[in-house]
């Protein structure tokens, strides 16, 4: 039964090890509220629950905003392509300075103003 024991342990104590050095991660739905590109920062809203939620994400130099592509292949963007009201979802993780956004994708864009009224 030691024999055993012992091998589980080793060969589950590499699998724990790097689940645990995976970064852990987040993601969020919403509309571009504000894009600073000097800043390289993206605030995006989202409704949870009755409430709505604004989160600040730092994004590296470089990183490819997705766009939602019919038939296939999207376009790939960058940070300065998005504007207020583009529907985005982002994954992100937590840093000492902030959120880190890991991927972006652009998957539309809302209508802004209300409706004219006939």
């Amino acid at each position: 039964m030691r024999p055993l024991a012992l091998l589980l342990c080793c060969v589950a104590a590499p699998l724990l090890s790097a689940v645990a050095q995976q970064a852990p991660h987040d993601s969020i739905r919403g509309a571009v509220r504000v894009v600073n590109v000097r800043a390289r920062t993206l605030e995006v809203t989202a409704g949870v629950g009755m409430a709505l939620r604004v989160v600040r994400l730092q994004v590296p130099a470089g990183m490819p905003v997705a766009t939602r592509g019919g038939g296939g292949g999207g376009a790939t963007l960058t940070l300065r392509d998005l504007r207020p009201g583009d529907v985005v979802r982002v994954s992100y993780g937590a840093r000492p300075g902030g959120y880190l956004a890991y991927t972006i994708e652009r998957v539309g864009r809302m209508d802004v103003g209300p409706e004219p009224t006939p």
